[in-house]
């Protein structure tokens, strides 16, 4: 405070400056249960008790403060102001609280701001959440989202730091969901005594939030975190209490409130705080609906949760709601299969899909409440692959990741997978059906790895799953939609997106940004953007995203309390969202976890439900999202979080990855069947890049090793049987090589071709010789061979592959030994020779003679 003045004028003002601060605390100190209301567009004075101004007004108050909603501004000498609005506050006193395209002032407390707005503080300091900044000349600040902010006097801690009480409170139901038109409010729930000593007798009541229905999206998580009881919840509503008798230490109690609708007071459409607090029966260290914010005294237990009003008279404009409903799931089939006579067998890492797809199972309850609901079914085609293999039998490793297939088991889930399969095709038909590329690829991981070696397996991939899944289903699916962990989007995600053929990519919208976005970053913006390259990234929303994936409620009366929180917060979420801009059209792309918990599902179609009862939610097809995209771009990326980036597949696994690969493409040069080996291996290799490994690295690591132990094992299986000495007597000669075949198939690609270290005594009279060998057996190929001289030779035997003539396993070096006829039998023979040729000469010329 700033005094001008001489003389006696300046002694005057000092003298109306200190009562005014005396005044300020007295009014403080004792203020009243509650602020003062008024509704409509009118304006409120107040020189003690503050005030509440609601609409198109604007309130003063010199004392206990007060709080102007709509197109208001506020002026306090002593309790400062709460504005919420196109207006602004003015505190001298206790501050100013600002929400909304607005602006606060407080010399005294501080000033707390929401919204596009700022607010200044020179006593308690300021808190800043949203596009707003605060300032003051002294003290600390605490500010959230693009804004800064400056205060005076020292910290300001956020109302909600940590607090416990000795009793815990537990909300079971809360009906309606939706507050609609008069009625009464039920709530029921229990209360247990977690300290160490007897509690009680107190009193069991509801406040709804002073402040009125909550404008802003971050508002509903600052109430969230808030664990303190204070004056912003609001007072107890009168006469609508329950007792509740002394607990003895560990002691549990239920009960039940009942509300007139007209005594919570509601203000209209929105989403309120709405706090159920136990208090002393005597309200020792609290009065009547206040609160020290210190959790001492007459609180012993309170819990938060919002309550969403729309009266029926509510014309908001609705959200176009698109819910994807992910029928996801770990992979579960190896890369080796078991051949019969028959058939080929598949087998499997373990059978828990057979509990997944039966009665009750996951799988199996995800398909029965998504059937006929208004959501967009997303597949992973290995799933349907899982499926029909385990229809047609199936076999289930002893060990996972072994390479023997004969040591795998008979499944038992069959039926199981075939009646999940009818149950889905009927859940689907004449349904908007999204098919992910095959196994759900990780895009962030093979982004950021060096995984674009294996792009052109991962696009053939997809192609064929995407065909199995239509023929198996008997529909058209949507294919090209990626979908990276966590909705991440930057240049090289989108690069590897379009190398897969993915022309649209699901994103969180965190590193997107459109030139016709209506509202400002942080607040609900959904939809498609078309960017440079032709990808379009389609917009979720982050924040309820991020409630899905924290939140994993059970499905049966055991997960009732976590289920109805994050029903009444989604509720108030998608409401809040809607009143940001009540008369714009605009998009909500609602994207579960991939695993959705069946708890999750049966919360979310229930909110999708009550707000399209209501009014504000309107179910929009996939296709309409992607509908006119707005231009846009990337922004630039820092990087991404520490945890996600530890949670991604490791470069050198992708590299084995593609090493796999490439060995793949040598083993199917050499079996007379490979399609199916190919296909198998293949597809086993698409699921070690997989999603799904997410948070189990242990489980990834080993397939992957067991797909590569897959390979190593087929590859040496096919072997040269060594052998240590043969004998060559005679200029010609045959040597035995044995070729073990020790494959499910035929043998063929294959030539044998022996070396020799001494050519000039010893050489093969074939280059190459042909190999062939039936499944599971060995084969003794004969190579001719011509000795020229005594002694031993050193002979190399190698497999080569026909297609390409490269090296086929190790090679195989042997001795042997030339023992052609002795040296005195060779000169006998000659000489027998020359005899007779001289006596045939001898003849001929004696005949010639005569």
């Amino acid at each position: 405070m700033v005094v001008v003045g001489r003389g006696g004028t300046y002694g005057r003002t000092v003298v109306a400056t200190v009562t005014t601060i005396l005044v300020a605390i007295t009014s403080v100190l004792s203020a009243p249960t509650g602020p003062a209301a008024t509704a409509s567009p009118a304006h409120r004075h107040g020189s003690g008790g503050g005030a509440v101004a609601r609409g198109l007004g604007h309130g003063h108050g010199s004392g206990g403060g007060g709080t102007g909603r709509g197109s208001a501004h506020r002026h306090e000498s002593g309790g400062g102001a709460i504005t919420r609005g196109l207006g602004h506050g003015h505190g001298s006193g206790g501050g100013a609280v600002a929400r909304g395209l607005g602006h606060g002032h407080g010399s005294g407390g501080g000033a707390v701001t929401r919204g596009l707005g700022h607010g200044h503080g020179s006593g308690g300091g300021a808190i800043t959440r949203g596009l707003a900044t605060s300032g003051g000349p002294r003290g600390s600040t605490a500010a959230r989202s693009p804004a800064h902010s400056h205060g005076l006097h020292g910290a300001v801690t956020a109302p909600g730091s940590a607090q416990r009480y000795p009793v815990s409170v537990e909300l079971a139901s809360l009906s309606p969901a939706v507050i609609r038109q008069g009625g009464e409010l039920r709530i029921s729930g229990r209360v247990t005594n977690t300290s160490a000593r007897r509690v009680g007798p107190a009193r069991i009541g509801v406040r709804i939030g002073a402040a009125g229905a909550i404008d802003t999206r971050g508002g509903l998580a600052a109430v969230t975190h808030r664990t303190s009881l204070t004056r912003s919840d609001g007072p107890e509503v009168p006469g609508r209490t329950v007792r509740l008798a002394a607990l003895p230490t560990g002691a549990e109690r239920g009960f039940r409130l009942t509300v007139p609708v007209p005594d919570l007071e509601l203000d209209g459409a929105g989403a309120y705080a709405l706090t159920v607090s136990v208090i002393r029966s005597d309200g020792t260290g609290t009065g009547a609906g206040t609160g020290t914010g210190t959790g001492t005294g007459g609180v012993l237990g309170l819990t938060r949760t919002q309550l969403s009003a729309y009266p029926d008279a509510t014309r908001l404009e609705p959200l176009r709601t698109t819910v994807l409903w992910p029928v996801v799931d770990t992979p579960r089939m190896e890369a080796l299969t078991l051949r019969t006579p028959d058939s080929v067998l598949p087998v499997f890492r373990d059978d828990e899909l057979t509990a997944a797809f039966g009665p009750g199972g996951r799988l199996r309850r995800l398909v029965e409440m998504g059937t006929g609901q208004p959501v967009t079914w997303v597949l992973d085609p290995d799933l349907i692959v899982h499926a029909r293999a385990m229809a047609a039998g199936y076999r289930v490793a002893r060990t996972p990741g072994g390479s023997h297939p004969r040591e795998a088991t008979e499944g038992t889930g069959g039926e199981a997978a075939a009646e999940w399969l009818a149950a889905l095709r009927k859940a689907v038909r004449g349904r908007e059906v999204i098919a992910l590329p095959y196994a759900d690829p990780d895009l962030v991981s093979l982004a950021r790895g060096g995984g674009a070696p294996l792009a052109g397996l991962l696009r053939s991939a997809s192609r064929a799953g995407r065909s199995v899944v239509d023929r198996a289903l008997g529909i058209r699916t949507r294919a090209g939609v990626g979908w990276p962990a966590g909705g991440e989007l930057d240049d090289g995600i989108a690069r590897y997106a379009k190398l897969l053929g993915l022309g649209t990519v699901l994103a969180s919208g965190a590193g997107v940004t459109s030139s016709g976005q209506l509202v400002s970053e942080g607040a609900t913006d959904d939809g498609a953007v078309a960017l440079d390259g032709g990808t379009t990234a389609l917009r979720y929303d982050a924040a309820i995203a991020s409630l899905l994936l924290a939140v994993h409620p059970a499905e049966g009366a055991a997960g009732a309390p976590a289920r109805l929180l994050l029903r009444q917060r989604l509720l108030a979420e998608t409401l809040t969202a809607a009143r940001e801009l009540p008369n714009a059209r605009r998009d909500l792309v609602v994207v579960p976890p991939r695993r959705m918990p069946l708890g999750t599902a049966r919360v979310l179609l229930t909110v999708v439900a009550e707000g399209r009862k209501a009014g504000w939610l309107e179910p929009a097809r996939f296709a309409a999202a992607l509908r006119k995209p707005t231009a846009g771009r990337l922004r630039g990326s820092d990087g991404h979080p520490p945890a996600r980036h530890a949670s991604e597949l490791p470069s050198a696994r992708l590299a084995a990855v593609d090493r796999d690969r490439r060995r793949l493409r040598a083993l199917t040069k050499v079996l007379s069947d490979a399609r199916v080996t190919a296909a198998s291996v293949r597809a086993a290799l698409a699921r070690s890049v997989a999603t799904g490994w997410r948070g189990d690295p242990a489980g990834a690591a080993s397939y992957q090793r067991g797909v590569s132990r897959y390979l190593t094992a087929s590859i040496t299986s096919v072997r040269l049987v060594p052998k240590s000495t043969v004998v060559v007597a005679g200029g010609s000669a045959t040597i035995p090589v044995t070729v073990d075949n020790g494959l499910q198939q035929d043998l063929t690609g294959v030539e044998l071709r022996v070396l020799s270290s001494r050519p000039e005594r010893l050489d093969a009279r074939e280059r190459a010789v042909p190999v062939r060998a039936s499944r599971a057996v060995s084969r003794t190929v004969r190579v001719r061979v011509k000795a020229y001289a005594n002694g031993p030779v050193r002979l190399t035997a190698q497999l080569y592959t026909t297609a390409d003539g490269r090296p086929w396993g190790a090679p195989m070096t042997f001795r042997a030994d030339v023992r052609s006829v002795p040296s005195g039998a060779v000169i006998f023979v000659l000489g027998g020779t020359a005899l007779i040729v001289l006596t045939a000469a001898f003849r001929l010329r004696r005949t010639r003679g005569r």
